[in-house]
């Protein structure tokens, strides 16, 4: 019988790196972000050219991560390239700051908006795959029950009655079974459903 839990689709191999390794993707943003500020330090002559560049960092930070640290690594681009412009002495005009600051913030925020959705989505497919799990396990211990119980209702007839004990005891643990994974800790179904008792009791305490 397939438990329930463990499943037998390896949903983390279909992940990207980044978000299977998040760490090392905020690594890699912190890596790009101080390479793209001493790349503008050390050449000249490109004005805010180098600032889009911050959009790779950003990006992967907002894949990894989602919205709100996107925007926040779109915060540390900004204040980044006003910091290259302070210690460079550089002018941009108010069209260049413009361009740059909300290229990198737009693409962060539509990017990690994205990022969000996904992960949405791939955490619904897996519920959704435990609960088809934990569904064909009950209907193989639903038969399991049953022919058991029929196979020990012909045992007591026949007055074979340790046998037929011995039957019931291993349907009694079977179904014990199913029923720690379906309300378990390690279930699938969120807690409300588990323990509705708890939730009634909450709501008549407020």
């Amino acid at each position: 019988m397939t438990n329930g839990v463990q499943l037998g689709v390896d949903f983390g191999r279909r992940e990207p790196w980044f978000a299977r390794r998040p760490r090392l993707a905020l690594s890699v943003a912190v890596v790009l972000f101080v390479g793209i500020f001493v790349l503008q330090l050390v050449v000249h002559g490109t004005d805010d050219s180098l600032s889009e560049l911050y959009v790779l960092p950003v990006s992967l930070v907002a894949f990894a991560f989602g919205y709100r640290s996107a925007m926040i690594a779109g915060v540390v681009a900004v204040l980044l390239l006003v910091t290259w412009a302070l210690l460079t002495g550089s002018s941009l005009s108010p069209l260049a700051w413009t361009t740059s600051i909300g290229l990198i913030l737009l693409l962060g925020a539509l990017v990690g908006a994205s990022a969000d959705r996904i992960r949405d989505a791939r955490r619904a497919e897996r519920y959704a795959y435990q609960i088809s799990m934990m569904q064909r396990d009950a209907a193989e211990v639903n038969d399991t029950v049953v022919q058991s119980i029929a196979a020990a209702k012909w045992m007591l007839e026949a007055g074979q009655i340790e046998r037929a004990g011995a039957l019931l005891d291993e349907t009694a643990t079977t179904a014990q079974g199913l029923v720690s994974r379906v309300l378990g800790a390690a279930s699938a179904l969120t807690d409300d459903v588990r323990r509705p008792h708890r939730v009634l009791y909450s709501s008549d305490a407020e």
